[in-house]
C-alpha cells in the first residue's frame, strides 16, 4: 500500500470522466481508481461537473471550459490561470500532499515550478505533441522538482533535449475496462475522435466511400456534441463558433462528404453507445496528420478486439502491429486497399496486444515515479 497523499490536476476543461470526447480526463479517470486502490488518499482538482470518486475535490470552476479552448488566446489565456490559482492557494498548506500529479498543458508546470518548495514535488504528463511550445519545453527548468513523464517513446523522442533531460520515464496510457454490453457485429468503420484536422476526419471519410465501407464518425465539433445544435446555433449566425478552427474544418472539408449513408456524424458519444459502436465496428480508423502521443481510442479498439486502421505516425506503431492487430499505410490508396483485407486479422489478437497496457499497471508505473520523485526531494 503507498499512503502517498496526491493532487491530481485534470484542469479546467472537461469533467473527470467526460460525458463524451475526453483524452486527458478518460486517462484520470482510469488513474484515479487505481491508485486509492494502491493505498493512495487522492484530491481531484477539476470543474463542478466531475463525478469521479476520490478522497476529496477541488473544483476552481463550475463549468467546463472546453468549448473555449480553441478560441483566440486574448478571449482563453485567464481560464487555466483561474484554475491554477485556486490550487496555488490550497497548496500553502504544504502538508496536505506528498506529491502534484498535474495534467495541465504549460500553465500547471510554469506555476507550479514558480511556487518553489511552497509546492510539493510535481509530476506531469506529457499528453501533447512536444513540439507545439518550443519556446517553454527548449528553455524550462523545474530544478528537480517538477519532472515529466511521458506517454510514449516516440513522444519523448520528439521532445527538445531540454525537456528529455528533465523527464523520469515513459507511461504509456491504458484505457477503462469495456462495459458488458451486447453488441452484434456491424459493417461500419469508426472514428471515434474529435472532428479536427489533425484527426483527418476526411481523409477517414475518402478512403471509406472509395471501399465501399460505411463510416460512422463520432466525436464533437467545437466541444459540440449534437449535430442539431451546433447546424441551429450556425444557422442562427453564432460568428464566434463560426471562426473555430475545427468548426470551419468541418464544414470545409468533411461535411460535403457526409450524406447520412455511406458516411455519417453522430456527434459526441459516451457510455453504452459508444460501447456499442466500438464493439460492433469492423475496424477503428485513424488517419492521423500529426504524432498522437498517446491514443486511448487505439488502446480502446484492440481491447474489444476491434482492429485499427491509420497513418504510421507518433505512437500508432508501438500499438498497431501491422497485418496482425490492425494496418499502417502512409498513402489514401493503401488505406483502401487494407479496408478489404480486414477479414485477415484475428479479433483475440487484437484482445492480446491490449493486455499489456491495463489500468493497474499505469497505476504501478505513476507509483513508482512518485517515489522516485519524492527520493530526489527529501522533506
Amino acid at each position: 500500500m503507498s499512503g502517498l497523499r496526491v493532487l491530481v490536476n485534470a484542469g479546467p476543461w472537461l469533467p473527470v470522466p467526460p460525458s463524451g470526447y475526453g483524452g486527458i480526463e478518460t486517462v484520470v479517470a482510469t488513474l484515479v481508481p487505481e491508485l486509492r486502490r494502491a493505498g493512495a488518499h487522492v484530491t481531484l482538482a477539476t470543474v463542478g461537473p466531475s463525478t469521479l470518486e476520490a478522497d476529496d475535490h477541488l473544483r476552481p470552476l463550475a463549468e467546463p471550459a472546453f468549448r473555449s479552448i480553441a478560441m483566440p488566446y486574448n478571449r482563453v489565456s485567464g481560464i487555466a490561470h483561474a484554475h491554477m490559482q485556486v490550487l496555488v492557494d490550497a497548496l500553502r498548506d504544504r502538508d496536505r500532499w506528498d506529491v502534484v500529479h498535474d495534467h495541465l498543458e504549460v500553465v500547471g508546470p510554469s506555476v507550479l515550478a514558480a511556487m518553489g518548495t511552497a509546492a510539493p514535488p510535481t509530476l506531469q504528463t506529457l499528453h501533447w505533441d512536444l513540439r507545439k511550445h518550443p519556446e517553454f519545453y527548449s528553455a524550462f527548468d523545474g530544478r528537480g522538482r517538477v519532472r515529466f513523464a511521458a506517454v510514449s517513446a516516440s513522444q519523448l523522442e520528439r521532445a527538445p533535449e531540454n525537456l528529455r533531460r528533465q523527464t523520469l520515464g515513459v507511461v504509456p496510457l491504458a484505457a477503462p475496462p469495456p462495459l458488458e454490453v451486447a453488441a452484434e457485429p456491424g459493417e461500419h468503420a469508426l472514428v471515434l475522435a474529435r472532428i479536427t484536422a489533425d484527426k483527418a476526419q476526411d481523409v477517414a471519410a475518402r478512403i471509406c466511400r472509395r471501399a465501399g465501407v460505411p463510416l460512422v464518425l463520432a466525436g464533437p465539433v467545437a466541444g459540440i456534441d449534437d449535430p442539431e445544435e451546433l447546424e441551429r446555433r450556425l444557422a442562427d449566425g453564432d460568428e464566434a463558433l463560426g471562426a473555430h478552427p475545427d468548426v470551419r474544418y468541418w464544414l470545409d472539408e468533411v461535411r460535403p462528404l457526409v450524406d447520412g449513408t455511406s458516411v455519417t456524424w453522430v456527434g459526441g458519444v459516451a457510455g453504452e453507445r459508444k460501447e456499442r459502436l466500438l464493439r460492433s465496428a469492423r475496424a477503428l480508423l485513424s488517419p492521423i496528420r500529426w504524432a498522437e502521443p498517446g491514443a486511448t481510442g487505439v488502446v480502446e479498439a484492440l481491447a474489444r478486439g476491434v482492429p485499427v486502421v491509420g497513418t504510421p505516425r507518433g505512437v500508432l506503431p508501438s500499438l498497431v502491429e501491422h497485418g496482425r492487430t490492425g494496418f499502417l499505410a502512409a498513402e489514401e490508396d493503401d488505406l483502401v486497399r487494407h479496408l478489404h483485407e480486414l477479414d485477415a486479422l484475428d479479433p483475440q489478437a487484437c484482445r492480446e496486444a491490449a493486455e499489456q497496457w491495463t489500468p493497474a499497471g499505469m497505476a504501478r508505473r505513476y507509483l513508482d515515479l512518485y517515489h522516485r520523485l519524492l527520493e530526489e526531494n527529501p522533506a
